[in-house]
C-alpha cells in the first residue's frame, strides 16, 4: 500500500515522517497509547499499560492539556506510489447494540458535516481519545461497542500506533463536549490493531481498538452503553459518521456528524467513501449502518480514516471485513 514516506507537520512545529496512503483524517489530532508493562524479567508487550501507567495517564490529562492537544496537518500522497489491496472478507455478522434508546428528533440526510443536535445513545458511546505521540499531545475520536468485557473502544489504527510506535497516556472520554467529561476519563489497559496496520500501516486496515480499565469499580458499557457492529456487509450503504474534528473550521469541542449513501473508493484503497467535511481529530470516529436517529443507535461498520488532499470534502473509512472482526474478537476477549 505504501511508497516513499510523506511528511506531516504539527500546526506550527517540526515535521513528522511516515508512509501512508492518504491524508489521514485523524491526522489532525490523532494518535496515542501503548504504555508498555510486563512482569519483571519479561519483555514488555506493546500496547499494554500497567495500573501505574494508567494512573499516570489519568493524572496527565488535565483540562488544560486536553484543550492544548494540537491537530496535525493531513498527509499528502502521490497516487503513483501506492498500490491498493482489497480487504479480506468473510461471513456477514451483526452484533446488536447494548446502548439504551433515547428519543431524538429527525435531522437532515444526507448531510456534509455539522453539529449533531439529536442527542440519543451516540452522544454517550462516542467520545474523544487523547494520547501522547513523539513527545506531544494529540487527539482522535472513538466509540464504545457492545463487547464481552464491556470495556472495548473502537478507533482508527493510527490513533493507537503510528510510525512503528504505540501511543502513550491513552485515554477515552465518552460524551465529551465543550471541555466537559460527563462520564469520566477511561485509561487504556491495552491497545491493539489489525495485523496489517501493526506490521506495515496498510491504510486498508486502519482500525484500532482499546480495552479500557474499570473506573470507580464500573465497566465502560455499564456506564455509557455500547453500539452494535456489522462485519462483511458490503458497500454503497446509507451511513452516518461521527467525530470530534479539531482542525479548522472545527475546534474539537463539538460533536460533529456527516450522513449519506457511501461509495467504494475508486482510487487507491478498498475503503468506503462519504461526502464529509470533518477534519483532523475526527479520526477513529464511528461510521454506522442501520443508524436510527430516533434512538441514536446503529451498527458500527467503519471509522474515520483518511482524506485525499485533492478531495477535501470526501472522508474514507476502512471496510470492516474478516480482519476487523478478528480485531474486535481479540479486544473483547482481553
Amino acid at each position: 500500500m505504501i511508497g516513499r514516506p510523506r511528511s506531516l507537520r504539527p500546526s506550527g512545529t517540526a515535521s513528522v515522517r511516515r508512509s501512508v496512503l492518504g491524508a489521514l483524517a485523524g491526522v489532525a489530532a490523532l494518535l496515542a497509547t501503548g504504555v508498555t508493562a510486563a512482569p519483571a524479567g519479561a519483555a514488555p508487550e506493546p500496547g499494554t499499560a500497567a495500573p501505574s501507567a494508567q494512573e499516570r495517564a489519568l493524572a496527565f490529562w488535565t483540562p488544560e492539556r486536553m484543550r492544548a492537544a494540537t491537530p496535525l496537518d493531513v498527509l499528502t500522497v502521490d497516487r503513483s506510489e501506492v498500490r491498493a489491496a482489497a480487504p479480506r472478507k468473510g461471513k456477514a455478522t451483526v452484533v446488536a447494540p447494548s446502548a439504551p434508546a433515547s428519543a431524538v428528533g429527525p435531522l437532515a440526510f444526507p448531510h456534509g458535516g455539522g453539529p449533531w443536535s439529536g442527542g440519543g445513545a451516540v452522544t454517550k458511546t462516542a467520545g474523544r481519545v487523547f494520547f501522547t505521540y513523539q513527545g506531544r499531545t494529540a487527539s482522535c475520536s472513538g466509540n464504545a461497542v457492545t463487547s464481552a468485557n464491556k470495556s472495548t473502544v473502537l478507533t482508527a489504527g493510527h490513533c493507537v500506533k503510528m510510525q512503528g510506535a504505540w501511543h502513550t497516556n491513552w485515554v477515552f472520554v465518552p460524551g465529551y463536549h465543550d471541555g466537559q467529561r460527563p462520564y469520566g476519563t477511561w485509561a487504556a489497559a491495552r491497545t491493539l490493531s489489525t495485523p496489517q496496520w501493526t506490521a506495515s500501516e496498510d491504510i486498508n486496515y486502519d482500525i484500532g481498538a482499546a480495552v479500557v480499565a474499570p473506573l470507580d469499580g464500573k465497566r465502560l458499557t455499564d456506564v455509557v452503553g455500547g453500539q452494535g457492529l456489522a462485519f462483511n456487509t458490503g458497500y454503497n450503504k446509507a451511513m452516518y459518521s461521527f467525530g470530534f474534528p479539531a482542525a479548522a473550521p472545527y475546534d474539537g469541542e463539538k460533536f460533529i456528524y456527516c450522513s449519506g449513501t457511501t461509495f467504494r473508493d475508486f482510487l487507491l484503497s478498498g475503503d468506503h467513501g462519504l461526502t464529509c467535511d470533518m477534519t483532523g481529530g475526527s479520526s477513529g470516529g464511528p461510521w454506522f449502518t442501520q443508524f436510527d436517529e430516533a434512538t441514536g443507535t446503529g451498527l458500527q461498520s467503519s471509522v474515520n480514516s483518511f482524506k485525499y488532499n485533492f478531495l477535501p470534502n470526501a472522508m474514507y473509512g476502512p471496510y470492516f471485513g474478516a480482519d476487523a472482526q478478528n480485531l474486535y474478537q481479540s479486544a473483547q476477549s482481553s
